[in-house]
Formats: structure tokens, C-alpha cells, sequence
């Protein structure tokens, strides 16, 4: 798995990223290059820019931690056409290039800060995670996401 905290591996996920053109058609699921952008973008605003969304309240967070945080940490690859959480989940247009900005910045801001910020860090819906549960997260939705649209 890629590290989404060694300057390398950034680089590599930021020139998938620029790979990518408004045209750029997924090779499965239904969303538009400019949506699955944004979509990436919530895990980084969930971060960064929390205040934009709903804190889950105690018992959704006892669900998330207890069935979906295993597979979203874990090295295990997601699978095609996977169901999304409601908040992930983008229904209006967006600006492929401001999308395609925001995501570059987010990554790069991650890689600057570093495992070490990361580690132990709370998570919005899955309580403290290691710096390692934090690259498994981001780097593999990345990754998912891209392959998704053939870079």
C-alpha cells in the first residue's frame, strides 16, 4: 500500500490525479469524474474542515467503530461498486478543477504534516486511529477511486 505520508507516494497519487480530464469516464459506477473528486474530498474535509458536517451522535459512532471501521482501515482493498455512506454521497455538479485543487491541496497538506500528527489522532466517525489506520483510510479510498477512472 502506498504512504500517504512519504513525499514519494504523494507524488504519485498527485500525478494519477493530474492524469485525469473532465472526460474521463469510471470504469465502474455512476459517478462523474468531477463528483468522485468531491467524494474524495470528504475524508479530507472531515479532517481539515469538519465544521461542515454532522458529527455522528453516540450510538452511530458505536456502529461505525464496531462494523465499519475494520474495513475501512485495513489494508483489504475495497471492492467494485460498494455501497457509500449517505455523507459521502454527491448529488450536484461540481467543478472538476477546483475539486481536482482541493484534493491535490489536502494530499499534500497530510504529507507535510506527517505520520507522526497522525498518530492517535481522532477520527470524525471511528474515535483515535493509529498513523497507519489514517494512511490505510486515505491511501486506499485514493487509490480505489482512481483505478476506478483508469489512472
Amino acid at each position: 500500500m502506498k504512504n500517504i505520508f512519504d513525499q514519494n507516494d504523494t507524488s504519485h497519487f498527485i500525478k494519477r490525479i493530474n492524469a485525469l480530464t473532465e472526460d474521463s469516464f469510471p470504469k465502474w459506477g455512476v459517478m462523474s469524474v468531477d463528483k468522485m473528486l468531491a467524494h474524495c474530498n470528504i475524508t479530507y474535509e472531515l479532517i481539515y474542515e469538519s465544521e461542515k458536517h454532522k458529527k455522528p451522535g453516540p450510538v452511530t459512532k458505536w456502529i461505525l467503530k464496531r462494523f465499519i471501521k475494520s474495513k475501512v482501515v485495513s489494508e483489504t482493498p475495497y471492492k467494485h461498486n460498494s455501497p457509500t455512506s449517505a455523507m459521502f454521497v454527491i448529488t450536484d455538479n461540481k467543478s472538476f478543477e477546483d475539486e481536482r485543487k482541493r484534493i491535490i491541496g489536502f494530499i499534500q497538506k497530510t504529507q507535510q504534516l506527517g505520520a507522526d500528527a497522525f498518530e492517535g489522532k481522532e477520527s470524525f466517525n471511528f474515535g483515535k486511529l493509529t498513523s497507519t489506520e489514517w494512511n490505510n483510510m486515505m491511501a486506499k479510498h485514493l487509490d480505489h477511486h482512481l483505478q476506478q477512472f483508469g489512472v
